[in-house]
Formats: C-alpha cells, structure tokens, sequence
C-alpha cells in the first residue's frame, strides 16, 4: 500500500519540475493496544502549521527547506518554471525539494484561507 504524493524538484539547471511518486506503507502496530495500521517510514522533521488568505499570492520563490506539505483546508495554484501548473485541494500531499533554482510560485485559490501542515525533513 502507498499514498500518492506530488514531489517538487529543481533539476541541474535550476528549472523546477511536478513527478509523481509514492509513500510506501506497511501494517504495523502502530499505537498497541489497537490494531494494526498502515504507516510510512518515520522521519526526522521540524514540523508547523501554515495559513494564507484568499487570493494569496507567492510569486517565485525556493522552497526553504526539503518539506512535506499536507493540504488541510482551501485549494492553492502552484507553478513550475517548466511551465506546467497544477491545482491542490484538500489532503493533497506534496514533497517540495525544490531548493535552488527559481523555484515555484504559488496562489491561494479557494474563497476560504489554505491551511497547511508542513514537516521539514532533517536528512
């Protein structure tokens, strides 16, 4: 089993780029006495909450960290430099490794706030 997940990254000339890819999962006892559940690997991350209004806009920028985003709430527009864009909506999950670069640009397109949850990975 695996969740789905959109990585973000800069390639050797700094030009950012969308792949698809995959967080593996596996059955473990996760919380005992409960039962088994599906969990990805752990990994060491400073983590928060990140809130933009309506109509918030981004223009292009690196990510500061190698991040997870996790889409709570709202819809966001994101842009990379190779021209694609693509539209997250709620629980949408999103590896941002673009760290060089021009990084991406991003818009806040929902009538209500985005709110994120972000880890920033340690290794």
């Amino acid at each position: 089993m695996s969740l789905e997940c959109i990585r973000v990254f800069a390639d050797e000339e700094g030009e950012s780029h969308f792949e698809a890819m995959s967080i593996d999962l596996s059955a473990k006892d996760f919380a005992p006495p409960a039962p088994p559940v599906e969990v990805s690997e752990i990994m060491g991350s400073r983590h928060g909450f990140l809130r933009a209004p309506p109509g918030w806009f981004g223009d292009w920028h690196p990510t500061p960290a190698r991040q997870f985003m996790c889409l709570l709430s709202g819809a966001m527009e994101v842009a990379v430099s190779d021209g694609e864009v693509r539209q997250m909506s709620a629980g949408m999950i999103a590896l941002l490794e673009d760290l060089e670069g021009r990084g991406h640009a991003t818009r806040v397109i929902s009538e209500e706030p985005a709110v994120l949850v972000f880890a920033q990975l340690l290794s």
